[in-house]
């Protein structure tokens, strides 16, 4: 299993790639995914009322957490791609510009 995080604007979210015979949680409403990789994240999106305040470059804003929905990869390359693209959009829709995202991928023996 490997952590993914991203971190932008004095922040960070960090998401789960489960490899192959991991088993990724399951939770009601879950799919299933077929895969050998799983990767599992929270999706958020700034609100402009309810949700959870969350302080980006020094500004409050709200946030509101969609259900995290696993998504199913062949090969370990592609998953970590797309784990890394999910992590820059999270914060995109923050306002927070691709480029100022950094991610980490943190290999087993660094968890």
């Amino acid at each position: 299993m490997l952590q993914i995080r991203g971190f932008a604007g004095g922040t960070g979210v960090t998401g789960t790639l489960y490899e192959p015979d991991e088993e990724p949680p399951s939770y009601q409403g879950a799919p299933d995914p077929d895969a050998p990789y799983v990767w599992v994240c929270d999706s958020f999106y700034e609100v402009a009322s309810g949700g959870q305040s969350q302080t980006i470059d020094g500004e409050e804003i709200r946030v509101a957490f969609e259900s995290p929905t696993p998504r199913g990869f062949e090969e370990r390359d592609r998953a970590i791609a797309a784990a890394k693209a999910h992590l820059r959009t999270q914060f995109a829709r923050l306002g927070v510009a691709e480029t100022e995202v950094r991610i980490d991928v943190l290999e087993p023996t660094e968890v």
